[in-house]
């Protein structure tokens, strides 16, 4: 089981970029990719969530309306469209992946469920 991140970059506030997340060797039917980010000094905080089948999706409260998650099951990618970026986004992003976890399922964003993560990838917003 393996996720791989890509797609970060320093970009002005106002900005947009798309993060990738690509999985191979998950062989379950249904389980969940969500994304994480770490900023320095803080916790690891869920941004956001959609099952691998259903395609049923989940925000955090500070990202709604900004980002975007897909995915293109063809191409085992899950990405992350984040427009209107602001510096407070500055953070590693990471997916990971659990079929245990129900994606919009209270509990999504709890990075202690999932077992596989990415290596992570950093945006970094910034004038």
């Amino acid at each position: 089981l393996q996720l791989v991140e890509s797609g970060g970059g320093s970009v002005q506030p106002g900005d947009s970029l798309t993060l990738s997340c690509v999985d191979s060797g998950f062989t379950a039917l249904y389980y969940t990719i969500a994304w994480f980010r770490q900023a320095p000094g803080k916790e690891r905080e869920g941004v956001s969530c959609v099952t691998h089948h259903e395609g049923t999706t989940n925000y955090a409260d500070s990202v709604k309306g900004r980002f975007t998650i897909s995915r293109e099951d063809a191409r085992n990618t899950v990405y992350l469209h984040l427009n209107n970026l602001s510096p407070e986004d500055t953070a590693v992003y990471y997916c990971a992946a659990d079929e245990l976890v129900v994606c919009p399922n209270p509990g999504w964003d709890v990075s202690g469920y999932y077992r596989t993560w990415g290596q992570g990838t950093q945006v970094t917003v910034s004038s």
